[in-house]
């Protein structure tokens, strides 16, 4: 059964295409008892000023935090800010939508250095590794602070993390995808996303913390390009209805943006 979002939710990578528009649905749909904690790199900056816009036009609702997923310490800082404002609360939704690709697309072997990889797993793996470590904190307190709650159920509302992953992080699917687009950095460091997924489910089913991992589909943005065949308003609005029907079977699986099941 589907059930509104609501409550503290927090988003990486809110300044432009998916992230920005998970952040602007999110301030439509969660009603007077959602916050939004959008993240971005630059929240002063050029690059972030559709996002200042839709905080102006929801006064209350979002607050823009700083944040760089590949430095520890502006995640340290922005857990501190976010913990700071929550106060007694706790943080009911993690997105992790921050990710890059090194080098520019297709990204064939030839063209793949080792800082590639590198940038790559820091920002795409590492960075939600680290975000997820220091606010579990305050995920085991909205956790425990539903008493709507009964028994052991797991929900995006009660509190969960969700990783924007890719079909292409898929090791079983790659065959089938990889000559579109070889991808190296981006793939690998998608499919240790995955595995980070899995791991964090399991970890955290004793705190009733779900998490699972999302295929936004093939979405018109910088990365994905203009030829892809979503917009950023239809994927995100097809995975938000996807996140509202989680429950604990789906804790540690990979879905796309319509529901379906994606293999590892």
């Amino acid at each position: 059964m589907s059930e509104k979002l609501k409550g503290n939710i927090l988003v990486t990578g809110a300044n432009r295409g998916i992230g920005l528009a998970l952040v602007k649905q999110l301030g439509e749909t969660t009603g007077e008892e959602g916050h939004i904690y959008a993240c971005c790199r630059d929240p002063q900056g050029p690059g972030a000023q559709a996002l200042r816009d839709l905080s102006t036009q929801c006064p209350g609702k979002i607050t823009v935090v700083k944040l760089d997923v590949s430095d520890v310490d502006s995640i340290s800082s922005a857990v501190q800010t976010v913990s700071r404002i929550i106060g007694a609360g706790g943080l009911n939704l993690l997105i992790n939508n921050a990710a890059i690709n090194r080098p520019e697309i297709p990204a064939p072997l030839s063209a793949c250095e080792k800082k590639d990889m590198m940038e790559a797993y820091e920002t795409n793996v590492v960075g939600p590794f680290l975000l997820v470590k220091m606010l579990l904190p305050l995920l085991q307190k909205a956790a425990e602070m539903d008493s709507t709650v009964k028994g052991d159920k797991m929900s995006c509302s009660r509190s969960a993390i969700v990783n924007i992953s890719t079909l292409i992080s898929s090791i079983e699917k790659c065959p089938e995808t990889f000559y579109k687009a070889q991808m190296y950095p981006y793939r690998t460091s998608k499919a240790a996303l995955n595995m980070l997924t899995r791991c964090l489910a399991e970890d955290f089913r004793r705190h009733n913390i779900l998490v699972a991992a999302v295929h936004p589909g093939w979405v018109r943005t910088a990365m994905g390009g203009e030829m892809a065949s979503l917009t950023p308003q239809d994927s995100v609005s097809g995975m938000l209805s996807i996140l509202t029907s989680l429950s604990n079977k789906h804790s540690g699986m990979l879905l796309d943006w319509e529901g379906n099941t994606i293999p590892w």
